[in-house]
């Protein structure tokens, strides 16, 4: 992503979307805080063995998570049915519905949170929304925060109540446009940006109608991800119940499900983050040509 402040006429447009999108996400996420949950216990199913044996084509990421981490595509059961529908309802539209990721472990999403291959990217984003100035460790803060969940209360994954996914052609393989492929971080990221093309926006809406026929309901801030359940479905719904959903430890031995014992502590505290800053801005400032 460009930090030249004179890259494009509309760069400046961009900018603002981009800071207007991210401080829309954070009053979001902050009052998702405020959601009462009470942990069902429910289990996880595999996603993949149910859409096999619901004779759904279906596919799942090969890649690992920031590049070292092994993607975990199981969900809480009750989920699989919606799940499996969705995958039908695409199966008959000629679309093939692929699962990028699904549960996060706690300290998955720690690491997501600290990888370099994901770190850098929130810092030259952050130095972009700054205009290409150093950004300061309380943006960095703010961002990681609506970027990878850097706060358990807010981390839908670790719920077991999300999916991220990407859609294919049925008949040539070729991906669903929708502006860019998962994973992308930009101010093409939220789920109404303007900066896609009319036919991109479309796709983004009628597969959106697909999950949300279903009870997936789209996160406004990532054009990938949908959630069923958790804290966030409760207060979209406004359905004034307590979410069955909160971050767990799954034991995939037993299918047994542990309430975090701390949910609003940063699963990256702020000295640990700028650290993380200072060693992220010298490693952009050496990849400068």
């Amino acid at each position: 992503m460009s930090t030249d402040k004179s890259a494009r006429p509309d760069e400046e447009a961009r900018r603002e979307f981009w800071t207007f999108h991210m401080e829309r996400s954070a009053e979001l996420l902050q009052a998702m805080q405020q959601q009462p949950t009470e942990e069902s216990g429910e289990g996880f199913a595999s996603i993949p063995e149910a859409a096999t044996a619901a004779g759904v084509e279906m596919w799942f990421s090969e890649s690992k998570i920031a590049g070292d981490l092994e993607r975990i595509f199981y969900i809480r059961e009750s989920l699989i049915p919606d799940l499996m529908a969705i995958g039908r309802d695409m199966n008959d539209r000629g679309w093939i519905l692929k699962i990028e990721d699904g549960y996060r472990t706690q300290e998955m999403q720690t690491q997501l949170g600290r990888k370099p291959a994901v770190f850098d990217m929130i810092v030259r984003t952050c130095q972009w929304e700054s205009g290409g100035e150093k950004p300061t460790l309380d943006l960095i803060k703010r961002r990681s925060t609506c970027l990878v969940a850097n706060y358990p209360n807010v981390g839908t994954h670790t719920m077991g109540a999300a999916v991220d996914i990407s859609v294919f052609d049925r008949t040539d393989g070729a991906e669903i446009s929708r502006g860019k492929p998962y994973l992308e971080m930009s101010e093409v990221t939220p789920m109404d940006s303007p900066f896609v093309s009319a036919q991109e926006q479309q796709n983004r809406a009628d597969i959106t109608a697909m999950m949300e026929a279903h009870g997936f309901l789209h996160y406004p801030g990532e054009f990938w991800h949908y959630n069923k359940g958790d804290s966030l479905y409760h207060l979209v719904t406004k359905s004034g119940e307590a979410a069955p959903y909160g971050p767990v430890h799954w034991d995939p031995q037993t299918n047994a499900v542990t309430a975090f014992d701390d949910v609003s502590s940063p699963l990256t505290p702020p000295d640990l983050l700028a650290t993380l800053l200072d060693e992220a801005l010298a490693r952009i400032g050496s990849d400068s040509p």
